[in-house]
């Protein structure tokens, strides 16, 4: 039987079979979410598999993956602002209590979000949300990818110089 890419994502990432890989960036890889009940949800995974906490990196590494998560995180905010008109913000999360493995979490969140939830972490959403075929990652999310990966290419082109005065 063949390995299931989600038995070892960063592996699979580095072997290039993870398939919700948008980029590679310079500290980790930029993917989009198993599950998509907030549209555009993105995980930065590390592409150092043993290490498990951000301290384990040395600080150059870990200032580069914070990096990552900061331009994942703004070309998810440019992507939902683009897509949907309701986009409200983004959240940023490292945790690591269920992956043994350094990853952040990038939630977009909306106004047509349920008023219980919009303003309490996502975590607090219903396990059906979590389990939802409705919310599996699919075709129906082939926008979402383009509209991140475009954006990551844009913050991650080379700055134009300065112009010419006359």
């Amino acid at each position: 039987m063949a390995e299931d890419w989600r038995d070892d994502r960063i592996g699979s990432a580095l072997r290039g079979v993870n398939p919700t890989v948008l980029r590679r960036l310079d500290a980790g890889f930029a993917v989009i979410g198993d599950v998509q009940f907030l549209p555009g949800y993105s995980v930065l995974l590390t592409d150092e598999p043993d290490v498990q906490r951000l301290s384990d990196l040395p600080r150059s590494r870990r200032m580069a993956f914070l990096a990552d998560m900061d331009r994942l995180g703004e070309a998810v905010e440019r992507a939902c602002r683009r897509l949907d008109p309701r986009f409200r913000r983004v959240n940023l999360e490292i945790l690591g209590n269920t992956d043994g493995f350094l990853h952040a979490h990038v939630w977009p969140r909306f106004e047509w979000e349920s008023p219980d939830l919009v303003r309490r972490p996502v975590w607090l959403y219903p396990a059906e949300n979590w389990r939802d075929p409705a919310h599996a990652l699919g075709p129906r999310h082939d926008a979402w990818r383009e509209a991140i990966g475009h954006e990551l290419d844009a913050l991650s082109a080379p700055a134009a110089g300065p112009r010419n005065a006359g």
